[in-house]
């Protein structure tokens, strides 16, 4: 049709007359040795670095073959370098008793460099929940800045210029996840640490974690409280509650008590003695470190005293 502009984009001179060898050359310029110390951490990096025993193995592997996968780094403006990719590597590396560590430095913007580091991290073959909350939502958040303000044609304001409409529901094809599901790990980043870790260790489900979240700081450090007193964790059904109460303005630590007191049908029989009603009882003598041992001792010594006493009564 007369007038109208081709799609066809001419290739530059230098895809014309640059070889595959040429372009390889290019990239191993990019690779040089940095000096781990002018080497920085990302900022609110999420994924943990671990001295367990899978770093040993690294450690060893790099002290007989060095770094074969080059590490990430983009240049800062004071001369030091951001690590993108490779925080395990340079761990290692400083275990190893190695200055340097092996990099290819790639000029990156702040939300390229944070989808290149999550997209990295996820190859790891162990992620906490904690830390796919956190690298989620740093994902999300440069996934919208990238794509930029919704069209007027959007029927959302948070259906912002994805090919699927969202960004969370194109964030879960990229990792297999629903988008409800990337929605509940990213609700998890507003647990205090606490219950978090509860969640990584596997003591809290995701779903209950999820209505926890809901709960303000105060809220959530009165469940805190009571699952360290009845050393057991709310079921799904109780948060959902505990929230309903929150969203009423009626959740007082009292309720807290009441609901986390409550016998769960899994839950195995437990005795709870609360501080206050004990320590009443308790010389203030006894230092507080010595409770439990003290009651015990006493229970003891009224067990030996009923002994005696049916022994005597049955003569």
């Amino acid at each position: 049709m007369a007038g109208r502009k081709s799609d066809f984009v001419l290739p530059t001179l230098d895809d014309l007359f640059s070889t595959q060898e040429m372009r390889d050359e290019q990239k191993l310029a990019r690779i040089r040795d940095i000096p781990i110390e002018l080497i920085d951490s990302f900022p609110d990096h999420p994924f943990k670095v671990r001295d367990d025993e899978d770093m040993t193995q690294l450690v060893e592997s790099i002290k007989e073959r060095g770094v074969i996968t080059p590490a990430t780094v983009r240049p800062k403006d004071d001369g030091r370098y951001e690590l993108v990719s490779g925080h395990r590597r340079k761990r290692a590396c400083e275990l190893a008793g190695m200055d340097t560590l092996r990099c290819e430095v790639v000029e990156l913007t702040r939300d390229e460099a944070t989808i290149l580091m999550v997209e990295s991290n996820f190859q790891r073959s162990q992620i906490l929940p904690s830390e796919k909350a956190f690298a989620y939502k740093m994902r999300l958040d440069a996934m919208k800045r990238q794509a930029g303000r919704p069209n007027k044609e959007n029927a959302s304001p948070v259906a912002t210029n994805f090919s699927k409409g969202r960004s969370d529901v194109e964030l879960g094809e990229l990792v297999g996840e629903s988008k409800d599901q990337v929605r509940r790990y990213v609700r998890l980043t507003n647990l205090v640490p606490e219950l978090l870790q509860f969640v990584d260790e596997g003591r809290i489900k995701m779903r209950p974690a999820v209505e926890l979240s809901y709960l303000d700081e105060d809220c959530q450090r009165d469940v805190v409280d009571e699952i360290d007193m009845t050393d057991s964790t709310p079921s799904h059904d109780q948060t959902i509650r505990m929230r309903k109460f929150f969203d009423e303005g009626k959740l007082t630590t009292e309720v807290i008590q009441a609901i986390m007191e409550e016998e769960k049908p899994n839950q195995r029989e437990k005795i709870v003695l609360r501080g206050d009603k004990v320590r009443q009882l308790i010389p203030k003598s006894v230092p507080l470190n010595q409770t439990e041992e003290y009651v015990c001792k006493a229970l003891e010594h009224y067990a030996s005293f009923l002994r005696r006493r049916a022994e005597r009564d049955s003569r």
